[in-house]
């Protein structure tokens, strides 16, 4: 797997100039610039850590387990941009616990992408940062964007992609293993959760798998750990926790 930053491989990099310039789009007769250099700016310790170790050649998997609003989705997303942009992955797989635990996907309406937005919608968020949304769409069509639950990841082997599995506080032990072992030569994967808004305590595959990697020595996986104080909130938002007690 220590092949899967072909930051060299110019092929790719041609392949993916489509998407790798400026993009102007009219928007009630003005002009809305897209950004078309990756900028990631880490807030505190933590994440600047997370940022480094998915940047780092070296590690293949990397887990950012902590409480929500640490950014350890939207760093993710930014990186698996970067990445792209730079040559160095094909495609961007985004995959996750399909739904809550008394919810079920196949009632809903809809394309598998249309079911599954309500959950990716932050990550669309940050994509439509770098990229039209006609351009989004194409990707998909492309098969360049994937959004698929994480029951669709068994059986395949994803290579040259960067994989993000968000969400995975409810996944089980037999789920994660699974997931983990999809990763094909010149992918990356980050692993992220909340284990505080787990649905399972027992059996639960974010829990036992970061917990039997901080007891192993491991040079291609690592752990990140956030907390309370890698929160980032709008000053509003602090105030109106605070005024209720709540900090």
């Amino acid at each position: 797997m220590g092949a899967k930053r072909k930051l060299a491989a110019k092929s790719k990099q041609h392949a993916n100039n489509n998407y790798d310039n400026v993009i102007n789009i009219k928007s009630k007769g003005q002009q809305v610039q897209k950004k078309s250099i990756v900028s990631i700016l880490p807030r505190n310790r933590n994440q600047e850590q997370y940022v480094l170790t998915l940047l780092d050649p070296k590690k293949d998997i990397v887990f950012g387990v902590g409480p929500a609003g640490t950014g350890k989705t939207l760093l993710a997303v930014q990186v698996a941009v970067k990445l792209f942009k730079e040559g160095a992955v094909d495609k961007i797989i985004v995959t996750r616990p399909a739904v809550s635990v008394d919810e079920d996907l196949g009632f809903l309406p809809g394309t598998l992408e249309e079911k599954m937005a309500p959950w990716t919608r932050p990550i669309f968020d940050v994509l439509r940062e770098y990229f039209h949304a006609k351009e989004i769409e194409g990707m998909i069509e492309e098969g360049i964007i994937e959004i698929a639950p994480l029951a669709y990841m068994r059986g395949r082997t994803f290579k040259d992609a960067f994989i993000l599995a968000d969400e995975m506080q409810n996944a089980t032990p037999n789920q994660m293993k699974m997931l983990l072992t999809r990763l094909g030569t010149g992918s990356q994967m980050a692993v992220t959760g909340d284990l505080n808004q787990a649905d399972r305590i027992k059996d639960n595959g974010l829990l036992d798998f970061t917990r039997l990697l901080t007891q192993s020595n491991s040079d291609s996986l690592d752990v990140v750990q956030f907390d309370q104080g890698d929160i980032e909130r709008h000053k509003a938002v602090a105030e109106v926790l605070r005024v209720y007690g709540d900090e």
